[in-house]
């Protein structure tokens, strides 16, 4: 993360806080201000980060890819990257309270860990992913694991077999790390994909409980047992506050940190978190508009909280290309709420280009998908207690032979 830090630094995109910052919502409102890369030098008595990838061209630079080609690069991924271990690695005693955990919005139960990385192994399989994890003691969090997701069903193995899952929370990693962590890949394979999206190989090392982890500032090693604590009020990706659940409680047994470590800090409902939760499904969108028409590319927007409005710039060959792609999106990613196609001149990532396409080349009654009872996405305010919501597709496509009546005045 450090080499990553300086070459935001060579970009101009770092801010260096050198007076002190507090804990509890300081540091969180000035992330929320800026894009740039916030580095703090006194976050609780210690180093801190923020917005580390909080715009496309950040997350371009961690990946090595231009802007515009990232959900291309993803789509062509293949999970094969080398992945090095190079032995063990030394713990001392946890103590949550050595470590500026911070507290984002007012409402919050308390302080969470928003950028650490559960790795996980059980029965010969790892996973890596991110949860929130609200601090409750000096050893013990409450993870917020979703139903279904690889370490909720790992650790139901685990449970079911009576033995305690153990995993590893890797805080300040490479972005590139962090984003292969977000994405849901073969079973296994995030640290391959790590590596991959790194060049091709990945140092790991190996914890006391037998868990991999790649190079992080702070590492914390425990077991998920039976144990469970309410967690939330908490903000998501909407800006909205999350429900209290019932958690299960990850009870650390060692602590590892780097020398004058940096502490990664992701903001809730900000746009490293938008980011983090949208990038990941761009390429499963693509690949499967891929399979109805000729895919050019595909954006998540900021504005549509990075996860429930889509952009997909397609070649159109045929009349109906266009709410084809809608549907094959719609299919790809359930959480979709609106979905917009454009025409190859049309820049995706320029919401205004967008909204100009929709102002000329949409006619509601002919070019306005509404698709009523479908599932929806349980981060939206306006999805039904059922788990339903409405999803609408927008054709914004030149109308076939008529393009001429269209095409924008250039010089």
């Amino acid at each position: 993360m450090r080499e990553f830090i300086e070459q935001m630094r060579e970009q101009g995109r770092v801010t260096d806080i050198e007076d002190p910052t507090d804990l509890f919502l300081e540091a969180p409102k000035m992330a929320a201000q800026t894009d740039n890369l916030l580095l703090f030098r006194s976050l609780g008595g210690h180093r801190g980060v923020m917005n580390v990838t909080a715009t496309r061209e950040a997350l371009a630079l961690a990946l090595g890819v231009g802007e515009r080609e990232i959900c291309c690069r993803l789509s062509a991924a293949e999970y094969k990257g080398n992945v090095v271990e190079e032995g063990p690695l030394p713990m001392t005693r946890p103590d949550l309270k050595k470590i500026p955990v911070l507290t984002h919005y007012p409402k919050d139960a308390g302080p969470y860990i928003t950028a650490g990385i559960v790795f996980s192994r059980h029965a010969g399989v790892e996973n890596a992913s991110i949860h929130r994890m609200l601090v409750i003691s000096r050893d013990r969090v409450a993870a917020r694991l979703v139903e279904g997701r690889h370490t909720h069903t790992l650790l139901n193995e685990a449970l079911s077999n009576g033995e305690k899952l153990p995993v590893a929370v890797a805080i300040g990693v490479h972005p590139a790390v962090t984003f292969a962590s977000c994405t849901r890949v073969p079973k296994g394979k995030e640290l391959s994909y790590a590596s991959e999206l790194m060049g091709g190989e990945l140092s790991v090392r190996r914890c006391g409980n037998g868990v991999l982890v790649p190079d992080a500032e702070i590492v914390l090693e425990g077991f998920i047992g039976g144990e469970r604590h309410a967690e939330g009020p908490f903000v998501d990706i909407t800006g909205t506050y999350d429900i209290v659940r019932n958690e299960p409680v990850i009870e650390f047994t060692g602590m590892y940190t780097a020398k004058d470590f940096i502490y990664h800090g992701i903001l809730p409902g900000g746009n490293e978190h938008k980011l983090l939760m949208g990038v990941p499904y761009e390429p499963k969108i693509y690949a499967a508009v891929g399979g109805v028409t000729e895919v050019r590319n595909v954006v998540l927007t900021q504005g549509g909280c990075g996860y429930l409005h889509a952009v997909i710039q397609i070649k159109k060959t045929t009349e109906g290309d266009a709410k084809n792609a809608i549907m094959a999106a719609l299919s790809a990613h359930t959480s979709l709420k609106h979905v917009v196609v454009v025409d190859e001149d049309i820049d995706i990532c320029d919401e205004r280009d967008v909204e100009f396409a929709i102002a000329t080349r949409v006619r509601g009654d002919r070019d306005v998908f509404v698709v009523t009872g479908a599932r929806g996405s349980s981060l939206d305010p306006c999805r039904l207690d059922n788990g339903t919501n409405v999803k609408v597709g927008l054709d914004a496509t030149m109308e076939m032979g008529r393009e001429e009546k269209f095409i924008r005045a250039t010089w």
